[in-house]
């Protein structure tokens, strides 16, 4: 009996193995290799998996929308283009591990008015598994990882660029305006033949006349606009025009909402354009903290432990009245740069500390020395001695026009750099 029961259960092992070899097969007939991108590729279900995110996406109308073959054709060359940035971040070692990860999708989560949980519920409920939403999320923080460190190298900023940009504003006593701005690209590079140019021309001229005719602006870059943006309806996001391209600020200036301007003949195309919105600038205020603070550093002769107990005396000492916290952090802190004060950082944005610094002086109140806590400078205590809310738009001038220059000058390399990224590349469609 046992040698029959033996045969049956290795009778039920191979047929369970030919039933799993036999499903993990036709999984794999699902999916086929759609283009290789020098040493990757772009797969269908990758194709199929953000066709679908498009058409879930909040900016699809579905009663004019671009064919299906159009939207895969979209999504191919956004696909190529992320594995060419994918393979270089790569090369370059860069990572986002699960802690930034996590941020990210929080502050994701909370631009939208949602919890982590509820962010779930509503990819689940789309059809993206939050597995595959996370891993989409992790690409775009890498790509943008990528874009900063390539295209900043061809941005260059002089300190008279930002002075005379910091003038600019000083004088300009109205509101600084905010442009949302779409925009259908019709590709021509600045090697294109005349009659290249003339078709790319009369491709532009075709969309303005169906703009014209009401068509609806997301639809038409989403079938026609060769911009990194195509899939989002041409969508450029929040722009002053001292942050925009140079070409697109002296068209856009002063336009009304719903204007379309075009087209706008660029090193890489033509460019037609759309005021989706407009806002005015607010005044920036920030919370600024005073604090002070005892530093001890462990050593080879002063244990960590000790360091820790060391801070638990002095703070009760604080407490008892037995010593100040200023005569203490003269005594005995291994700040120098605060210690001769008696401990005063003096009035500083939290942001401009370690950390879990930062964490300690947010977190508790006013005339509170907080217990011992560890950074990678040592062990601290620290007490806030006040809070306050300042106005920074005049002290912020410098890094807002650097800020403001940087971006116009980042969107006007990064498409340039994006399609140089792509005529290097290596690019092979697979037959079916």
């Amino acid at each position: 009996m046992k040698k029959i029961a033996m045969f049956c259960s290795a009778a039920v092992l191979i047929a369970s193995s030919f039933l799993l070899n036999n499903t993990v097969q036709a999984q794999q007939l699902l999916d086929r290799v759609v283009v290789v991108v020098d040493d990757g590729v772009v797969l269908q279900s990758q194709i199929d998996h953000l066709v679908q995110q498009v058409k879930s996406g909040q900016n699809f109308n579905a009663n004019n929308a671009p064919s299906d073959e159009v939207l895969e054709t979209q999504a191919i060359e956004r696909l190529i283009l992320q594995e060419i940035q994918l393979q270089m971040a790569d090369r370059m070692g860069i990572e986002i591990d699960d802690s930034q990860l996590e941020q990210a999708i929080n502050e994701i989560a909370g631009n939208q008015d949602m919890t982590t949980a509820q962010l779930r519920e509503a990819m689940v409920s789309n059809g993206m598994s939050w597995a595959t939403y996370r891993e989409n999320i992790r690409n775009e923080l890498v790509i943008q990882q990528v874009q900063r460190a390539a295209v900043q190298q061809r941005v260059s900023i002089t300190p008279q660029e930002i002075n005379n940009l910091v003038k600019l504003i000083d004088n300009n006593q109205e509101v600084q305006t905010e442009y949302r701005l779409s925009q259908i690209l019709i590709a021509a590079d600045s090697n294109a033949s005349q009659s290249e140019l003339e078709k790319a021309k009369e491709r532009a001229d075709t969309v303005l006349s169906l703009l014209d005719k009401g068509n609806d602006f997301s639809d038409l870059a989403m079938r026609s606009s060769s911009g990194s943006a195509a899939l989002d309806g041409g969508d450029m996001g929040w722009m002053t025009v001292n942050s925009m391209p140079t070409l697109f600020a002296k068209v856009v200036d002063g336009k009304a909402v719903g204007d379309v301007v075009g087209p706008i003949r660029s090193g890489i195309g033509f460019h037609i354009l759309k005021v989706q919105d407009k806002r005015g600038e607010q005044t920036v205020e920030v919370q600024e903290v005073k604090a002070r603070h005892i530093l001890i550093k462990p050593s080879v002769i002063l244990s960590d432990n000790k360091a820790q107990e060391m801070l638990i005396q002095y703070r009760e000492q604080i407490e008892s009245g037995e010593k100040t916290f200023a005569e203490l952090a003269r005594e005995h802190s291994a700040d120098p740069g605060s210690a001769s004060r008696g401990g005063d950082l003096g009035w500083a944005r939290p942001d401009k500390y370690a950390p879990k610094f930062k964490q300690k002086v947010e977190s508790i109140g006013v005339e509170t020395i907080s217990k011992p806590f560890r950074t990678e400078f040592g062990w601290h205590i620290v007490e806030v001695t006040d809070r306050r809310t300042q106005d920074a738009t005049e002290e912020n001038k410098q890094e807002r026009a650097y800020q403001m220059l940087f971006s116009r000058k980042f969107r006007e390399e990064l498409d340039n750099w994006q399609q140089e990224m792509r005529d290097q590349a290596y690019i092979r469609r697979v037959a079916e």
